[in-house]
């Protein structure tokens, strides 16, 4: 069961746009309707009502001469005598008619006809549907009688002026009201945009404008954009910085080690210090992964991913390209995306012994997925495999080659550069892991 607020929120624009127009507009027809309902009913009607009121005397007198004739020649010429210079049209006798002929929407006409009728107990007929004149028909000994008449003379003329002037003026105010609001609606637009582009790994220009309170959080989102890329540039120093100052006594240990006598504790050493340098390229591969300091390019998705496989299965690697559903250009940045996808498939690689990738391309974002045969990683375990450094499986020897933890994490960084994330499921199709790589389109 919905309820009236749900209901509503439903029907309400999402736009800024569309919900500060529907704030100009609203109030301003919603005051167009009380005015023409407590001014055009009230004082239109009630003008009205005086009106007839007082055009029910001449017509009460014009029925009582011909009540008071004795034939219906006589009351002709009696009736007419008067009526003519009364500003009235008659006819004696005529077809008797009855009831009430007016338009629906003539409200005036509805209170023209309730007054004539109780005041006039002889009339028969109101025919108001000529909305130049007024026609009547009374029962008089001498037959019906029929009495025609200007309209203007028993109701208000141009009430219509009014609703016009209400109307245009509305409209141009409303349009003013538009343009003045939308020049404050642009600085949060662009706000919005600049938030929204540097949230999918972009940076755009912007200055604060607008309002006090606009300019206030535009100022606040630019410190908070330096801080976060002047915290991953110092990152990315500071890793760069310790992989070049670590290479050094590395290079004088692999030195020192080649000069001794080989050995079961040599051997053990040197497995240490390959381990010890795959650890600082991990670093150094990690902190450009959140850099982010190239630009993104439109490429051509299915291309770009064909070269991806192409250069895996180039490497031993048993990738198959299985579904690709990207018809058109995708924005991104190629190499952190390669760097993404490289660390996807060797994991799958290490641990399965099929892998497939699948890809769509949609209005709005590029879904890649990486699907293996292999053991997969427990649902309560994959938000701690995102995280870097972290190995699901604490009985894996490290000299064996297998990573240093940082592979998913490196592709989740990649994924968030891009306004994306990086999914971890289970594979429905062969039963392994299933890795979905998102990135804003």
């Amino acid at each position: 069961m919905v309820s009236i607020s749900q209901w509503l929120k439903r029907k309400l624009p999402y736009g800024l746009y569309g919900r500060a127009a529907m704030i100009l507009i609203l109030p301003v027809v919603v005051l167009q309707l009380v005015v023409s309902v407590v001014f055009l009913q009230r004082h239109f009607e009630g003008a009205t009502r005086q009106m007839t009121m007082s055009m029910t005397y001449e017509i009460s007198y014009l029925a009582a001469l011909a009540d008071a004739a004795t034939d219906p020649s006589g009351a002709l010429a009696e009736v007419q005598a008067v009526a003519t210079p009364l500003g009235f049209k008659m006819a004696l006798p005529v077809p008797a008619e009855a009831g009430t002929k007016r338009a629906f929407w003539d409200l005036s006409g509805r209170a023209m006809a309730t007054v004539l009728r109780e005041q006039i107990a002889s009339l028969t007929l109101v025919d108001l549907s000529d909305p130049r004149g007024v026609r009547l028909v009374l029962s008089t000994p001498q037959g019906p009688m029929q009495l025609e008449f200007s309209r203007s003379r028993v109701a208000v003329s141009n009430p219509h002026q009014l609703l016009v002037l209400m109307l245009a003026t509305g409209a141009l105010m409303t349009l003013v009201a538009y343009a003045f609001l939308r020049n404050q609606l642009r600085p949060i637009t662009r706000l919005a945009a600049a938030s929204e582009a540097f949230g999918k790994g972009r940076t755009l220009p912007y200055q604060p404008r607008g309002a006090t309170e606009v300019r206030a959080a535009g100022a606040a989102f630019l410190a908070m954009r330096a801080r976060i890329e002047r915290q991953i540039e110092q990152r990315t120093l500071m890793l760069s910085g310790i992989s070049h100052d670590l290479r050094t006594p590395l290079t004088r240990l692999r030195l020192g080690l080649s000069m001794m006598p080989e050995g079961p504790e040599v051997a053990a050493m040197e497995r240490d210090v390959v381990e010890m340098g795959r650890l600082v390229d991990s670093f150094l591969e990690f902190a450009r992964a959140d850099a982010a300091d190239t630009p993104p390019v439109a490429c051509d998705a299915a291309a770009f991913l064909t070269a991806v496989v192409a250069d895996a299965r180039r490497a031993g690697q048993q990738v198959e390209l299985r579904d690709v559903d990207c018809d058109g250009l995708a924005t991104f940045r190629p190499e952190a995306v390669r760097r993404a996808l490289e660390n996807l498939l060797g994991n799958a690689a290490r641990h399965a012994r099929r892998v497939e990738v699948s890809a769509r391309l949609s209005a709005n974002r590029l879904s890649i997925v990486v699907e293996d045969d292999g053991p997969g990683i427990a649902e309560a375990d994959r938000a701690e495999a995102l995280r870097p450094f972290t190995r699901l499986d604490a009985a894996r020897n490290q000299n064996s080659g297998q990573g240093v933890g940082l592979g998913l994490a490196i592709a989740a960084d990649v994924a968030r550069a891009h306004g994306g994330e990086l999914r971890l499921g289970a594979s429905t199709r062969l039963g392994g892991l299933r890795a979905e790589l998102l990135l804003a389109r």
